[in-house]
């Protein structure tokens, strides 16, 4: 199979599909790999790197994408890559769909096999591709709000953890999976006040065995959330349904009523956040204020830190590639249960049903798009 890897586009994007090391492994089982020049200029990596391990250079992501049997990426293709995509290829990337209504129509009408790093499952459940981007979204999330903050940003002008005689700011977590177990162990590094909501009771046993009396724990009712968001000197939204939009946990209602110059950092904007007054950012403008509260809602937090982040994200996905490129998208899929919930859209119907319901989409079972 010969796999594209074209530079990435997004707004301060410096993340890269597949590693030298990566791109070694795969010309190692037998495949061809091309990469777009200059595609890991972001995380220290030439295109001679590429090279001495095998991989051919070109010099647009219009030839990467006319040649190649397989696109890998990290974030989800911007209108004019998607413009660029063909019935039949594979497309390997986070996708994110059910908020973006006009890249989901794209992807219908491009007739390509789109398979979600977000929505691949695990035996127990998990999400072993969206998990290192959440583990780093997570820890990312208390330096954002430690910044957003600070006075200068219209914040209220609070460190984090105090100081001796100062008491320390009130760190809210809405959801403990991988981003708030994360965001927690930073805040509670820093000496934060934590407080951690969930729906979950095994995930509160477990977040109360982890943190001890270093973090509350709380069963998330309406009245909880509440109370604890209007407390709050930076809220953290860490809520994840996978492949569905993000539920509005927090209400316009409570922005209004929260502290002057508290934050909000919002990691659920991927799929649309979890804060009603939530709207996507970009590094190059990250935050904005509703209510007097700051807000900072990039939807690609990772990209910041693009080599920590790279590596553990080709980690994860590097053999699900080798299993598509070694067995082709159908026997992969068909052949593994959990892999084939990452199928989003094949041959321009929508086969993740989270986002058919989300965007009101005719939905076909994966298995079935795959036979037909």
């Amino acid at each position: 199979m010969l796999i594209g890897v074209p530079k990435e586009i997004k707004n301060h994007e410096y993340r890269v599909g597949m590693v030298p090391a990566s791109v070694r492994e795969l010309i190692h089982n037998g495949h061809s790999v091309i990469v777009e020049t200059n595609a890991g200029a972001g995380i220290g990596f030439t295109d001679q790197d590429y090279q001495d391990v095998g991989a051919t250079i070109e010099a647009t992501p219009a030839s990467i994408f006319a040649k190649a049997d397989m696109i890998v990426k990290v974030k989800e293709p911007q209108a004019v890559e998607r413009a660029m995509l063909r019935e039949g290829q594979i497309l390997f990337t986070y996708l994110h769909l059910a908020p973006d209504p006009a890249q989901t129509t794209d992807l219908i009408n491009s007739k390509a096999v789109c398979i979600a790093y977000e929505t691949v499952t695990d035996r127990n459940g998990g999400l072993p591709l969206l998990a290192p981007m959440s583990e780093v979204a997570g820890r990312m999330s208390i330096q954002a709000g430690a910044q957003a903050l600070e006075k200068s940003n219209a914040g209220c002008g609070m460190l984090l953890g105090g100081v001796p005689g100062v008491e320390p700011a009130k760190v809210v977590i809405i959801g403990g999976g991988m981003v708030g177990n994360n965001a927690a162990q930073m805040a509670v590094g820093l000496g934060a006040e934590v407080t951690i909501l969930d729906r979950s009771i095994e995930t509160l046993r477990r977040l109360n065995i982890q943190f001890g009396n270093t973090a509350k724990v709380l069963y998330s009712t309406a009245d909880a959330l509440e109370k604890a968001v209007l407390e709050a000197d930076l809220v953290i939204g860490g809520v994840l349904i996978p492949g569905a939009a993000a539920p509005k946990l927090v209400t316009k209602e409570h922005i209004k009523n929260m502290k002057p110059g508290s934050a909000i950092v919002d990691v659920a904007i991927d799929q649309g956040g979890c804060i009603e007054t939530s709207h996507a950012t970009t590094h190059q403008d990250p935050t904005f204020i509703v209510d007097e509260v700051v807000h900072y809602c990039v939807a690609n937090m990772p990209g910041a830190v693009p080599r920590t982040s790279t590596f553990a994200l080709n980690n994860a996905t590097l053999p699900y590639i080798l299993k598509l490129a070694n067995q082709g998208y159908k026997a992969a899929l068909l052949g593994d249960s959990d892999f084939l919930n990452g199928l989003n859209v094949i041959n321009g119907q929508v086969t993740c049903e989270s986002v058919a319901i989300a965007l009101n989409i005719e939905f076909v079972a994966p298995e079935v798009a795959l036979n037909a």
